[in-house]
Protein backbone atom coordinates (compact mmCIF):
# COMPACT_ATOMS: atom_id res chain seq x y z
CA UNK A 1 0.00 0.00 0.00
CA UNK A 2 1.18 3.74 -0.90
CA UNK A 3 3.83 2.74 -2.86
CA UNK A 4 3.67 5.69 -4.82
CA UNK A 5 3.53 8.08 -2.30
CA UNK A 6 6.07 6.10 -0.53
CA UNK A 7 8.58 6.29 -3.35
CA UNK A 8 8.10 10.37 -4.18
CA UNK A 9 8.72 10.92 -0.49
CA UNK A 10 11.94 9.08 -0.57
CA UNK A 11 13.19 10.90 -3.03
CA UNK A 12 12.27 13.99 -2.12
CA UNK A 13 13.83 13.63 1.91
CA UNK A 14 17.24 11.98 0.01
CA UNK A 15 17.69 15.10 -1.09
CA UNK A 16 16.68 17.24 1.70
CA UNK A 17 19.36 14.77 3.88
CA UNK A 18 22.18 15.24 1.54
CA UNK A 19 21.91 18.78 2.32
CA UNK A 20 24.51 19.71 5.40
CA UNK A 21 22.23 22.95 5.91
CA UNK A 22 18.69 23.79 4.84
CA UNK A 23 17.30 27.10 4.29
CA UNK A 24 13.99 28.48 3.47
CA UNK A 25 14.28 27.94 0.21
CA UNK A 26 16.14 24.44 0.15
CA UNK A 27 12.65 23.28 2.30
CA UNK A 28 10.18 25.73 0.11
CA UNK A 29 11.23 23.70 -3.01
CA UNK A 30 11.40 20.63 -0.73
CA UNK A 31 7.45 21.32 -0.18
CA UNK A 32 6.72 22.20 -3.32
CA UNK A 33 7.92 18.49 -4.13
CA UNK A 34 5.57 17.26 -1.04
CA UNK A 35 2.50 19.07 -2.65
CA UNK A 36 2.27 17.61 -5.82
CA UNK A 37 3.49 13.79 -4.48
CA UNK A 38 -0.08 14.43 -2.15
CA UNK A 39 -2.23 15.77 -4.71
CA UNK A 40 -0.83 13.10 -6.86
CA UNK A 41 -1.91 10.81 -4.66
CA UNK A 42 -5.69 11.89 -4.76
CA UNK A 43 -5.00 13.68 -1.81
CA UNK A 44 -7.99 16.16 -0.73
CA UNK A 45 -6.69 19.51 -2.20
CA UNK A 46 -7.59 21.02 1.36
CA UNK A 47 -6.05 18.93 2.90
CA UNK A 48 -2.27 18.99 1.12
CA UNK A 49 -3.03 23.02 1.17
CA UNK A 50 -3.35 22.96 5.03
CA UNK A 51 -0.65 19.72 5.38
CA UNK A 52 1.75 21.89 3.76
CA UNK A 53 1.61 25.20 5.42
CA UNK A 54 1.52 23.32 8.35
CA UNK A 55 5.05 21.93 7.81
CA UNK A 56 6.52 24.73 6.49
CA UNK A 57 5.67 26.91 9.73
CA UNK A 58 6.84 23.89 11.97
CA UNK A 59 10.37 23.50 9.15
CA UNK A 60 11.22 27.06 8.90
CA UNK A 61 11.93 27.60 12.82
CA UNK A 62 15.14 27.77 14.50
CA UNK A 63 15.33 24.27 15.47
CA UNK A 64 15.58 22.45 12.19
CA UNK A 65 18.30 25.47 11.11
CA UNK A 66 20.70 24.80 13.60
CA UNK A 67 19.99 21.04 13.82
CA UNK A 68 23.16 18.62 13.24
CA UNK A 69 20.63 16.64 10.94
CA UNK A 70 18.06 19.05 9.92
CA UNK A 71 16.85 16.99 6.78
CA UNK A 72 16.46 13.93 9.23
CA UNK A 73 14.38 16.66 11.55
CA UNK A 74 12.04 17.71 8.78
CA UNK A 75 11.41 13.75 7.80
CA UNK A 76 10.45 14.00 11.68
CA UNK A 77 8.36 16.81 11.08
CA UNK A 78 6.24 15.37 8.26
CA UNK A 79 5.98 12.18 9.96
CA UNK A 80 4.26 13.65 13.40
CA UNK A 81 2.10 15.87 11.21
CA UNK A 82 0.94 12.37 9.21
CA UNK A 83 0.36 11.01 12.47
CA UNK A 84 -2.01 13.91 13.09
CA UNK A 85 -3.68 14.27 9.93
CA UNK A 86 -5.08 10.25 9.96
CA UNK A 87 -6.14 10.79 13.33
CA UNK A 88 -3.28 10.05 16.45
CA UNK A 89 -3.94 7.67 18.46
CA UNK A 90 -5.77 4.27 17.44
CA UNK A 91 -10.24 4.60 17.70
CA UNK A 92 -12.03 1.55 19.14
CA UNK A 93 -15.41 0.07 18.42
CA UNK A 94 -17.40 1.42 21.66
CA UNK A 95 -19.94 -1.36 22.65
CA UNK A 96 -20.62 0.18 26.34
CA UNK A 97 -22.24 -2.19 28.48
CA UNK A 98 -25.11 -2.77 26.15
CA UNK A 99 -26.41 -6.49 26.13
CA UNK A 100 -26.19 -7.27 22.90
CA UNK A 101 -24.72 -4.00 21.38
CA UNK A 102 -25.61 -3.65 17.70
CA UNK A 103 -23.45 -2.66 14.79
CA UNK A 104 -24.25 -1.44 12.06
CA UNK A 105 -22.09 -1.59 8.31
CA UNK A 106 -23.88 0.85 5.88
CA UNK A 107 -21.94 1.89 2.53
CA UNK A 108 -22.34 1.59 -0.70
CA UNK A 109 -22.51 -1.69 -2.90
CA UNK A 110 -19.59 -3.18 -3.67
CA UNK A 111 -17.12 -1.52 -1.40
CA UNK A 112 -16.94 -5.40 0.26
CA UNK A 113 -19.61 -4.43 3.26
CA UNK A 114 -20.66 -8.42 4.11
CA UNK A 115 -17.18 -9.97 3.54
CA UNK A 116 -16.04 -7.03 5.75
CA UNK A 117 -18.97 -7.96 8.28
CA UNK A 118 -17.60 -11.01 8.71
CA UNK A 119 -14.16 -10.00 8.64
CA UNK A 120 -14.86 -7.94 11.54
CA UNK A 121 -16.79 -10.46 13.32
CA UNK A 122 -13.83 -13.00 13.39
CA UNK A 123 -11.62 -10.00 15.05
CA UNK A 124 -14.41 -9.77 17.54
CA UNK A 125 -14.41 -13.40 18.22
CA UNK A 126 -11.21 -13.45 18.57
CA UNK A 127 -11.38 -10.99 21.41
CA UNK A 128 -13.71 -13.57 23.22
CA UNK A 129 -16.77 -11.92 22.41
CA UNK A 130 -19.86 -13.69 21.14
CA UNK A 131 -20.94 -12.13 17.96
CA UNK A 132 -24.20 -12.97 15.69
CA UNK A 133 -24.16 -11.79 12.30
CA UNK A 134 -27.24 -10.52 10.37
CA UNK A 135 -27.78 -9.23 6.61
CA UNK A 136 -31.06 -7.10 5.94
CA UNK A 137 -30.12 -6.74 2.20
CA UNK A 138 -33.24 -7.95 0.98
CA UNK A 139 -32.53 -6.30 -2.67
CA UNK A 140 -28.81 -8.23 -3.69
CA UNK A 141 -29.34 -11.64 -5.11
CA UNK A 142 -27.77 -14.26 -2.56
CA UNK A 143 -26.46 -11.40 -0.26
CA UNK A 144 -28.09 -13.16 2.77
CA UNK A 145 -27.00 -16.70 1.67
CA UNK A 146 -23.20 -14.88 1.27
CA UNK A 147 -23.31 -13.72 5.22
CA UNK A 148 -24.57 -16.99 6.27
CA UNK A 149 -21.48 -19.26 4.30
CA UNK A 150 -18.85 -16.99 5.81
CA UNK A 151 -20.52 -17.16 9.35
CA UNK A 152 -20.24 -21.34 9.51
CA UNK A 153 -16.93 -20.61 7.83
CA UNK A 154 -15.46 -18.66 10.83
CA UNK A 155 -17.90 -20.10 13.42
CA UNK A 156 -20.09 -17.19 14.57
CA UNK A 157 -23.91 -17.41 14.57
CA UNK A 158 -26.27 -15.86 11.58
CA UNK A 159 -29.71 -14.91 11.84
CA UNK A 160 -31.86 -16.53 9.84
CA UNK A 161 -34.25 -13.86 7.61
CA UNK A 162 -36.70 -16.34 6.63
CA UNK A 163 -39.55 -15.04 4.61
CA UNK A 164 -39.30 -11.79 6.41
CA UNK A 165 -38.89 -9.32 3.59
CA UNK A 166 -39.04 -5.70 5.44
CA UNK A 167 -34.79 -4.76 6.74
CA UNK A 168 -35.97 -3.08 9.51
CA UNK A 169 -38.54 -6.08 11.18
CA UNK A 170 -35.23 -8.13 9.98
CA UNK A 171 -32.95 -6.03 12.43
CA UNK A 172 -35.59 -5.73 15.53
CA UNK A 173 -35.79 -9.70 15.31
CA UNK A 174 -32.30 -10.61 15.14
CA UNK A 175 -31.78 -8.03 17.76
CA UNK A 176 -33.99 -9.79 20.16
CA UNK A 177 -32.73 -13.28 18.99
CA UNK A 178 -29.32 -12.13 19.23
CA UNK A 179 -30.31 -11.30 23.56
CA UNK A 180 -31.75 -14.61 23.88
CA UNK A 181 -28.76 -16.54 22.36
CA UNK A 182 -26.65 -15.16 24.52
CA UNK A 183 -24.80 -13.00 22.32
CA UNK A 184 -23.31 -9.87 23.03
CA UNK A 185 -22.43 -8.47 19.76
CA UNK A 186 -24.97 -7.98 16.74
CA UNK A 187 -23.42 -7.33 13.02
CA UNK A 188 -25.60 -6.03 10.76
CA UNK A 189 -25.21 -6.04 7.01
CA UNK A 190 -27.05 -3.16 5.60
CA UNK A 191 -27.79 -2.93 2.05
CA UNK A 192 -26.33 -0.66 -0.61
CA UNK A 193 -26.50 1.42 -3.78
CA UNK A 194 -24.42 1.80 -6.77
CA UNK A 195 -24.78 5.41 -5.50
CA UNK A 196 -26.53 7.67 -2.30
CA UNK A 197 -30.10 7.73 -2.74
CA UNK A 198 -33.10 9.05 -0.65
CA UNK A 199 -35.05 5.71 -0.57
CA UNK A 200 -31.40 3.97 1.30
CA UNK A 201 -30.95 6.51 3.67
CA UNK A 202 -34.77 6.70 4.42
CA UNK A 203 -33.87 2.86 5.32
CA UNK A 204 -30.95 3.23 6.91
CA UNK A 205 -32.34 6.36 9.62
CA UNK A 206 -35.31 3.55 9.91
CA UNK A 207 -32.85 0.45 11.34
CA UNK A 208 -30.92 3.12 13.07
CA UNK A 209 -34.30 4.30 14.96
CA UNK A 210 -35.51 0.88 15.70
CA UNK A 211 -32.31 -0.74 17.01
CA UNK A 212 -30.61 2.27 18.33
CA UNK A 213 -27.12 1.06 17.62
CA UNK A 214 -23.79 1.10 19.39
CA UNK A 215 -21.54 2.19 16.31
CA UNK A 216 -22.52 2.72 12.67
CA UNK A 217 -19.75 1.84 10.92
CA UNK A 218 -19.26 3.13 6.87
CA UNK A 219 -17.41 0.57 4.81
CA UNK A 220 -15.79 2.19 2.29
CA UNK A 221 -13.35 0.90 -1.09
CA UNK A 222 -9.68 2.71 -0.41
CA UNK A 223 -9.02 2.64 -3.68
CA UNK A 224 -12.01 5.14 -5.26
CA UNK A 225 -9.73 8.03 -3.60
CA UNK A 226 -11.48 11.27 -2.90
CA UNK A 227 -14.91 9.53 -4.13
CA UNK A 228 -14.72 7.41 -0.78
CA UNK A 229 -14.10 10.65 0.84
CA UNK A 230 -17.02 12.26 -0.74
CA UNK A 231 -19.21 9.16 0.45
CA UNK A 232 -18.15 9.18 3.66
CA UNK A 233 -18.80 13.50 4.23
CA UNK A 234 -22.52 12.85 2.86
CA UNK A 235 -23.33 9.02 5.19
CA UNK A 236 -22.12 10.88 8.50
CA UNK A 237 -24.11 13.85 7.42
CA UNK A 238 -27.52 12.52 6.61
CA UNK A 239 -27.23 9.40 9.14
CA UNK A 240 -23.77 10.14 11.21
CA UNK A 241 -21.58 7.92 11.25
CA UNK A 242 -19.08 7.11 14.23
CA UNK A 243 -15.86 5.70 11.98
CA UNK A 244 -14.83 4.54 8.49
CA UNK A 245 -13.61 0.60 8.02
CA UNK A 246 -11.58 1.41 4.64
CA UNK A 247 -11.41 -1.76 2.29
CA UNK A 248 -8.78 -3.08 -0.30
CA UNK A 249 -6.30 -1.08 1.18
CA UNK A 250 -3.77 -3.75 0.29
CA UNK A 251 -4.46 -2.49 -3.42
CA UNK A 252 -3.86 0.78 -2.79
CA UNK A 253 -0.95 2.33 -4.14
CA UNK A 254 -1.88 6.20 -3.90
CA UNK A 255 -3.54 6.37 -0.09
CA UNK A 256 -5.65 9.28 -0.96
CA UNK A 257 -8.68 8.26 1.25
CA UNK A 258 -6.30 7.06 4.47
CA UNK A 259 -4.94 10.65 4.18
CA UNK A 260 -8.16 12.80 4.05
CA UNK A 261 -10.99 11.03 5.56
CA UNK A 262 -10.13 12.38 8.88
CA UNK A 263 -9.34 15.93 8.37
CA UNK A 264 -12.51 16.12 5.98
CA UNK A 265 -14.97 14.34 8.10
CA UNK A 266 -13.89 14.60 12.04
CA UNK A 267 -14.51 10.61 11.97
CA UNK A 268 -11.51 8.13 12.93
CA UNK A 269 -10.40 5.19 10.59
CA UNK A 270 -10.92 2.09 13.08
CA UNK A 271 -9.95 -0.74 10.36
CA UNK A 272 -8.47 -1.02 7.36
CA UNK A 273 -9.02 -4.55 5.20
CA UNK A 274 -6.03 -5.72 3.95
CA UNK A 275 -6.91 -9.10 1.61
CA UNK A 276 -9.02 -10.93 0.77
CA UNK A 277 -8.72 -13.77 3.78
CA UNK A 278 -11.43 -13.92 6.22
CA UNK A 279 -8.42 -12.70 8.60
CA UNK A 280 -7.02 -9.78 6.59
CA UNK A 281 -8.43 -6.75 8.64
CA UNK A 282 -6.59 -4.59 10.74
CA UNK A 283 -6.83 -1.93 13.39
CA UNK A 284 -5.84 1.42 11.67
CA UNK A 285 -3.03 2.97 13.74
CA UNK A 286 -1.99 6.22 12.29
CA UNK A 287 1.61 6.16 13.81
CA UNK A 288 2.25 2.84 11.80
CA UNK A 289 0.16 3.60 8.61
CA UNK A 290 3.12 7.33 8.74
CA UNK A 291 5.75 5.04 9.26
CA UNK A 292 4.74 2.84 6.11
CA UNK A 293 4.40 6.06 4.06
CA UNK A 294 7.47 7.73 4.87
CA UNK A 295 9.61 3.64 4.31
CA UNK A 296 10.32 3.36 7.85
CA UNK A 297 8.26 -0.18 8.13
CA UNK A 298 5.70 -1.23 10.56
CA UNK A 299 7.93 -3.55 13.01
CA UNK A 300 5.01 -3.73 15.38
CA UNK A 301 2.54 -4.83 13.32
CA UNK A 302 4.83 -7.55 12.02
CA UNK A 303 5.22 -8.80 15.64
CA UNK A 304 1.45 -8.72 16.36
CA UNK A 305 0.81 -10.67 13.38
CA UNK A 306 3.77 -12.91 14.38
CA UNK A 307 2.26 -13.56 17.57
CA UNK A 308 -1.06 -14.27 16.44
CA UNK A 309 -0.46 -16.81 13.74
CA UNK A 310 2.75 -18.60 15.55
CA UNK A 311 1.72 -20.18 19.05
CA UNK A 312 4.62 -19.68 21.45
CA UNK A 313 4.73 -23.43 22.44
CA UNK A 314 5.48 -24.16 18.89
CA UNK A 315 8.07 -21.78 18.38
CA UNK A 316 10.19 -23.20 21.35
CA UNK A 317 9.83 -26.67 20.30
CA UNK A 318 11.32 -25.16 16.91
CA UNK A 319 13.90 -23.61 18.33
CA UNK A 320 14.84 -27.32 20.50
CA UNK A 321 14.10 -29.17 16.41
CA UNK A 322 16.83 -26.57 15.07
CA UNK A 323 19.25 -26.61 18.03
CA UNK A 324 19.26 -30.95 18.01
CA UNK A 325 19.37 -30.72 13.85
CA UNK A 326 16.32 -32.69 14.16
CA UNK A 327 14.28 -29.97 11.70
CA UNK A 328 12.07 -31.88 9.31
CA UNK A 329 10.44 -31.42 6.23
CA UNK A 330 7.28 -31.90 8.39
CA UNK A 331 8.68 -29.02 10.30
CA UNK A 332 8.80 -27.24 7.23
CA UNK A 333 6.16 -27.61 5.88
CA UNK A 334 4.22 -26.22 9.07
CA UNK A 335 6.53 -23.13 9.12
CA UNK A 336 5.17 -22.32 5.20
CA UNK A 337 1.79 -22.81 6.43
CA UNK A 338 2.35 -20.34 9.55
CA UNK A 339 3.90 -17.59 7.45
CA UNK A 340 0.78 -18.03 5.20
CA UNK A 341 -1.37 -17.40 8.58
CA UNK A 342 0.08 -13.63 8.58
CA UNK A 343 -0.65 -12.71 4.87
CA UNK A 344 1.01 -11.71 1.55
CA UNK A 345 4.73 -11.91 1.79
CA UNK A 346 4.49 -9.01 -0.36
CA UNK A 347 2.92 -6.90 3.01
CA UNK A 348 5.07 -8.80 5.24
CA UNK A 349 8.52 -7.60 3.60
CA UNK A 350 6.78 -4.05 3.11
CA UNK A 351 6.95 -4.01 7.18
CA UNK A 352 10.20 -4.38 7.82
CA UNK A 353 12.21 -1.00 7.77
CA UNK A 354 14.28 -0.29 4.67
CA UNK A 355 13.29 -3.08 2.76
CA UNK A 356 11.52 -0.66 0.01
CA UNK A 357 14.68 1.29 -0.34
CA UNK A 358 17.11 -1.52 -1.22
CA UNK A 359 17.60 -1.17 -4.72
CA UNK A 360 17.79 -4.83 -5.47
CA UNK A 361 14.47 -5.60 -3.54
CA UNK A 362 12.43 -2.79 -4.86
CA UNK A 363 10.56 -4.31 -7.32
CA UNK A 364 10.42 -7.97 -5.35
CA UNK A 365 7.19 -9.01 -5.92
CA UNK A 366 7.40 -12.61 -4.13
CA UNK A 367 4.94 -15.11 -5.94
CA UNK A 368 2.75 -16.40 -3.59
CA UNK A 369 1.98 -19.61 -6.11
CA UNK A 370 5.87 -21.01 -5.18
CA UNK A 371 5.31 -21.06 -1.61
CA UNK A 372 2.22 -23.17 -2.48
CA UNK A 373 3.62 -25.28 -4.60
CA UNK A 374 6.38 -25.93 -2.09
CA UNK A 375 3.35 -27.08 0.41
CA UNK A 376 2.46 -28.80 -2.25
CA UNK A 377 5.54 -31.40 -2.92
CA UNK A 378 5.57 -31.79 0.75
CA UNK A 379 2.55 -33.12 1.23
CA UNK A 380 2.54 -35.76 -1.69
CA UNK A 381 5.41 -37.31 0.30
CA UNK A 382 5.24 -39.98 2.75
CA UNK A 383 5.62 -39.79 6.94
CA UNK A 384 8.72 -41.67 6.32
CA UNK A 385 9.93 -39.60 3.65
CA UNK A 386 9.05 -36.07 5.53
CA UNK A 387 11.00 -37.46 8.33
CA UNK A 388 13.76 -38.52 6.32
CA UNK A 389 14.83 -36.53 2.82
CA UNK A 390 17.87 -39.09 2.25
CA UNK A 391 15.58 -41.96 1.32
CA UNK A 392 13.81 -39.94 -1.54
CA UNK A 393 15.39 -41.39 -4.88
CA UNK A 394 14.66 -41.01 -7.75
CA UNK A 395 11.71 -42.87 -8.24
CA UNK A 396 9.75 -41.50 -5.25
CA UNK A 397 10.63 -38.15 -6.40
CA UNK A 398 9.08 -39.08 -9.92
CA UNK A 399 6.06 -40.20 -7.84
CA UNK A 400 5.80 -37.25 -5.33
CA UNK A 401 6.31 -34.55 -8.45
CA UNK A 402 3.07 -36.38 -10.18
CA UNK A 403 1.41 -36.40 -6.76
CA UNK A 404 1.85 -32.39 -6.41
CA UNK A 405 1.57 -31.63 -10.01
CA UNK A 406 4.68 -30.35 -10.27
CA UNK A 407 8.13 -31.20 -11.78
CA UNK A 408 10.72 -33.84 -10.51
CA UNK A 409 12.98 -30.90 -11.42
CA UNK A 410 10.81 -29.22 -8.60
CA UNK A 411 10.96 -31.61 -6.47
CA UNK A 412 15.14 -31.49 -6.59
CA UNK A 413 15.20 -27.81 -6.19
CA UNK A 414 12.97 -28.33 -3.11
CA UNK A 415 15.19 -31.04 -1.36
CA UNK A 416 18.28 -29.24 -2.09
CA UNK A 417 16.90 -25.85 -1.00
CA UNK A 418 16.28 -27.96 2.13
CA UNK A 419 19.49 -29.64 2.67
CA UNK A 420 21.23 -26.58 2.52
CA UNK A 421 18.77 -24.60 4.88
CA UNK A 422 19.30 -27.61 7.34
CA UNK A 423 23.46 -26.50 6.66
CA UNK A 424 22.95 -23.29 7.68
CA UNK A 425 20.75 -24.06 10.88
CA UNK A 426 23.47 -26.54 12.11
CA UNK A 427 26.33 -23.85 12.16
CA UNK A 428 23.57 -21.44 13.89
CA UNK A 429 23.04 -23.68 16.54
CA UNK A 430 26.86 -24.50 16.91
CA UNK A 431 28.42 -21.30 16.34
CA UNK A 432 25.78 -18.20 16.45
CA UNK A 433 24.74 -15.99 14.00
CA UNK A 434 28.63 -14.87 13.61
CA UNK A 435 29.15 -18.42 12.59
CA UNK A 436 27.42 -17.77 8.80
CA UNK A 437 30.35 -15.45 8.06
CA UNK A 438 32.02 -18.06 7.40
CA UNK A 439 30.01 -19.67 4.70
CA UNK A 440 28.05 -18.78 2.23
CA UNK A 441 23.95 -18.36 2.78
CA UNK A 442 22.01 -20.93 1.20
CA UNK A 443 19.40 -18.18 -1.12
Amino acid sequence: MFENLTEKLDGIFKKLKGRGKLDEENISAALKDVRLALLEADVNFKVVKKFVEDIRSRAVGQEVMASISPGQQVVKIVHDRLVELMGGASSHLKLGGRFPAPVMLVGLQGCGKTTTAAKLARFLMNMERRVYLASCDVYRPAAIEQLKLLGKEIGAGVHEAKDLRDPVAICTEALSEAGAGGYDTLIIDTAGRLHIDADMMDELKRIKAAINPSEIILTADAMTGQDAVSVAEKFNELLGIDGVILTKMDGDARGGAALSLREVTGKPIKFVGVGEKIDALEVFHAERMASRILGMGDILTLVEKAQAAIDEKTARDLEQKIRKDSFTLEDFRDQLLQIRKMGSLKDILGMIPGFGKIKMLKDVDPDERELVKTIAIIDSMTVKERCNYLIIDGQRRKRIAKGSGTSVQDVNRLLKSYAEMKKMMKKVSRGGIKSLRRGNFPF
